[in-house]
């Protein structure tokens, strides 16, 4: 069966236009023009992504989104918006979106966007950690030898304080459990992973959104600040260290 995409864009020219392509691609589309048919659609029939413009009349996007986790749906959730300031990024992954796109969009990125969600979602190599050839060196190139994440019994993983349950999509620092979207969660994965080894910009976006933004986006620094506010303690050590050029790394100082 093709995937199913719920596509919610008021706009009419731009809903035309996006489903035709979408069909044309191989998707089934359910097409609506407001949230409030949105979540009528999701709730009779649930699609696996959801295609959400922002600015739509009554329900907009993001109050789609937020109902939709409150009522604990995790059907990965792309965002078109036209808003490219870093804190309505952030208003999108509070409200628990996954990725976005930011019009004017060429459709071909929207493809590969949704790609990529739709494989995330299946457990297949999702969470497979990076070889040692992949992951790549420091600053200098050399690979470092830090200490391995420490596996706990059945299907737990431990690094820097970090436990995690890939299977349930759980995570804790400490006692604390940490309320994270999808992309946090596989982000924090493999920074889990790897612990202690610097993981370069490209590395990160092919193993989390299957390919490269380029060097002058923002999208990786937009959801590692969003991660680092969830995971860092007022008083306690930052465990997402940039390493200025290259990537990141996790690690205890």
């Amino acid at each position: 069966m093709p995937p199913t995409v719920l596509l919610a864009e008021d706009d009419r020219a731009i809903r035309n236009a996006l489903e035709r392509a979408l069909t044309l691609e191989g998707y089934q589309v359910m097409a609506v023009a407001d949230g409030v048919e949105a979540l009528a659609q999701a709730h009779r029939n649930r699609p696996d992504v959801l295609v959400l413009d922002v600015m739509m009349p009554g329900i907009d996007g993001l109050q789609v989104c937020r109902v939709l986790r409150a009522e604990g749906d995790r059907t990965p959730v792309l965002i078109l918006t036209a808003l490219v300031e870093t804190a309505d990024r952030i208003a999108g992954l509070d409200a628990g979106a996954d990725d976005y796109v930011v019009k004017p969009f060429d459709v071909e990125e929207v493809f590969a966007r949704l790609r990529a969600l739709l494989r995330r979602t299946s457990p297949v190599g999702v969470g497979d950690p990076l070889g040692g050839a992949a992951a790549g060196g420091g600053p200098t190139g050399a690979a470092p030898v830090p200490e391995a994440p420490r596996q706990l019994p059945d299907r737990f993983i431990e690094a820097a304080g970090i436990r995690m349950d890939p299977q349930a999509r759980r995570a804790w620092r400490g006692a604390r459990e940490l309320e994270l979207t999808r992309t946090e969660f596989e982000l924090l994965e493999l920074l889990v992973r790897n612990t202690g080894i610097v993981l370069d910009h490209s590395t990160i976006y092919d193993r989390i959104w299957g390919y490269d933004f380029g060097p002058g986006s923002k999208n990786l620094a937009v959801y590692v600040g969003y991660l680092r506010r969830k995971l860092d303690d007022p008083d306690g050590p930052q465990l997402i260290h940039t390493v200025r050029g290259v990537g990141y790394v996790l690690r205890e100082d």
